[in-house]
C-alpha cells in the first residue's frame, strides 16, 4: 500500500472503516472543504506600476510556461503540478509531486 492510501485509510492509528462513535467524529473532518490555490509566478511591482495598469496591460511573471506550478492550502506549499488542459478545454494541475511536510510560505 502506498503511503499516501495508507495515510487516507488510517488515522491516529484507526482505521477509517471503524463503526465506533469515536472514529465517526475523527472521520468527519475529511469532508471538510478547504480551497487549494495554484501559483503560477508571480512579480513585484512598485505601487507606481500597479496604479499605471490598465484593460490589455501585460504583466510578465519570473516563471515560463512549462515551469512546475504550486498548490498552496492557505499559506502552505502543499504539493507541486504542471498545468494541463482538460478534453473540456479547461485549464488543470498533474500533481507531480506530494510535499511530505507542508511548509509554510510567507
Amino acid at each position: 500500500m502506498a503511503t499516501s492510501e495508507k495515510a487516507v485509510q488510517e488515522f491516529d492509528g484507526q482505521d477509517r472503516r471503524d463503526p465506533s462513535g469515536r472514529n465517526a467524529y475523527r472521520r468527519s473532518i475529511f469532508s471538510v472543504p478547504v480551497t487549494v490555490t495554484v501559483s503560477i509566478g508571480q512579480k513585484r511591482l512598485s505601487v507606481q506600476e500597479i496604479l499605471e495598469l490598465q484593460p490589455d496591460s501585460v504583466i510578465a511573471l519570473m516563471s515560463k510556461v512549462d515551469d512546475p506550478v504550486d498548490l498552496f492550502i492557505d499559506d502552505k506549499l502543499i504539493a507541486k503540478g504542471e498545468l494541463v488542459e482538460t478534453d473540456e478545454g479547461q485549464i488543470a494541475v498533474k500533481i507531480v509531486e506530494i510535499i511530505e511536510k507542508a511548509v509554510e510560505v510567507e
